[in-house]
């Protein structure tokens, strides 16, 4: 079928072309239908490639002197029509549509995150592997919230009354929010979104959900589309959904965590286990080389998965989230954990990434670090037992040590690109300036009248 088939068979009156900068935020345009397939035809499908220099304040972060920033040239929309999805709860029949951006002489736009995250995919294809990931995303509903200055509250469920304790799996307090849930997943199948579960996660309404595994660059988009759509669906309701990573003082954070194996690209084998007899513990050398190259190389480039100053508040181990890179069975005091599996579900659960992490950025981050492990032979340290918080903390603690530590991290910037990284860190480096001009209110509070 074609693409304006597909359209014309729907009614479809509007197309948002979704285009994600690189702290994940999708930018874009929303044309008329018969306006967008004109545009896609003729070439006329353009946006500023300024839209790749903004930051989450919404100001521009490139050099003033820098002559492409100066002239801000258009780049070339090219829709990615495998991805074209109805949109759901517009009033006029939606449809969204992920585009790659492409500079006028027809070379990718090499800061793009989806080229990004393809540009490892291809370091993957020419070895004959082919990797696979699983999202599991948590978020909060809140109290509609307009003073910024104000913490976050839980908001009333059906029964009138707001979540005071900790529900972790509780079936009665996930049904106080059914009817918004019931429309999240009427919207998400809508929207071809390929979930799995969902759960009432250990915070005060945080719930989680979990993605069916496939291709990393599609995974992204789901992830996308659903924050999307739950945001839309909370406000509807009345209540907000966030994702930042630590919304409130005293909950858990929350986090992205990434189900991640690698199979034969032709056999379609997973090169990760082997079953568990003769004295092996079920894992492949390949799968020691991943996880050796994620212990080395994780911590150097933090920000690509924990990219805001929030993100390191999370990173707490009162609160189960990791402090280091130590590896276990089944253990989720450790940032990397192996799944009890088969040998043909063998996977590496990354639980460092935050939910408020570029799903783009954060599965390219744990898919090069694999990677360099795989193709170095990086042995791993041996498996904790206990607690892993017993061991020191080797992820930085703020977003300066990252970005610190990501600016020297040459193996992993000569394959996701010098342009992108330098440009990502042009971006956090303006947003960090940005925030450490900031009064808080604990400096108000303890410092006023004190000191």
């Amino acid at each position: 079928m074609t693409f304006s088939n597909w359209i014309k068979e729907r009614g479809i009156g509007e197309i948002e072309c979704l285009v994600p900068d690189l702290n994940g935020v999708i930018r874009g345009k929303v044309f008329p239908a018969q306006k967008f397939l004109q545009s896609e035809r003729d070439g006329s499908l353009r946006i500023p490639s300024s839209i790749y220099s903004l930051t989450v304040t919404g100001e521009y972060a490139d050099e003033g002197d820098d002559p492409i920033s100066t002239q801000d040239p258009d780049v070339v929309l090219r829709p990615d029509f495998e991805t074209i999805c109805v949109a759901p709860g517009y009033k006029t029949p939606t449809a969204f549509v992920f585009a790659d951006a492409y500079s006028t002489e027809g070379e990718p736009y090499d800061i793009a995150p989806r080229y990004v995250l393809r540009r490892v995919m291809k370091l993957y294809e020419e070895a004959g592997l082919k990797p696979v990931v699983a999202p599991e995303l948590e978020f909060y509903l809140t109290q509609v919230n307009t003073d910024p200055d104000l913490p976050l509250a839980p908001p009333a469920g059906r029964s009138g009354r707001s979540e005071t304790s900790p529900q972790p799996y509780g079936l009665e307090a996930i049904t106080e929010y059914e009817d918004l849930i019931e429309t999240i997943y009427e919207h998400a199948e809508a929207a071809s979104l390929h979930l799995d579960t969902m759960i009432h996660e250990s915070g005060t309404a945080q719930l989680e959900i979990n993605f069916n595994h496939g291709d990393p660059v599609h995974v992204s988009d789901q992830v996308l589309v659903f924050k999307r759509i739950v945001r839309q669906v909370a406000l509807k309701h009345g209540v907000y959904a966030t994702f930042m990573a630590k919304p409130m003082e005293n909950q858990p954070g929350s986090a992205m965590h990434l189900h991640v194996s690698v199979v034969d690209a032709k056999k379609g084998t997973n090169l990760f286990g082997v079953p568990r007899d003769n004295g092996s513990d079920g894992n492949t050398e390949t799968f020691r080389h991943f996880v050796g190259g994620l212990q080395k190389y994780l911590g150097e480039v933090a920000p690509l998965f924990a990219p805001n100053v929030n993100s390191f508040r999370r990173m707490r181990p009162d609160f189960s989230a990791p402090i280091n890179l130590q590896w276990g069975y089944d253990n989720r005091s450790c940032g990397l954990r192996v799944p009890i599996s088969q040998p043909e579900n063998r996977r590496i659960e990354n639980r460092l990434p935050g939910a408020d992490a570029n799903p783009y950025l954060a599965i390219a981050a744990v898919l090069i670090c694999g990677y360099i492990g795989m193709r170095d032979k990086i042995a791993p340290n041996e498996m904790v037992q206990g607690s892993a918080y017993k061991w020191a903390r080797t992820l930085p603690r703020t977003l300066r040590e990252a970005l610190d530590r990501f600016k020297e991290c040459k193996p992993v910037i000569e394959l996701l690109g010098p342009h992108f990284c330098a440009a990502f860190q042009q971006i956090k480096d303006h947003e960090l300036s940005n925030f450490e001009g900031v009064i808080s209110s604990w400096e108000r509070d303890h410092l006023l009248l004190k000191v």
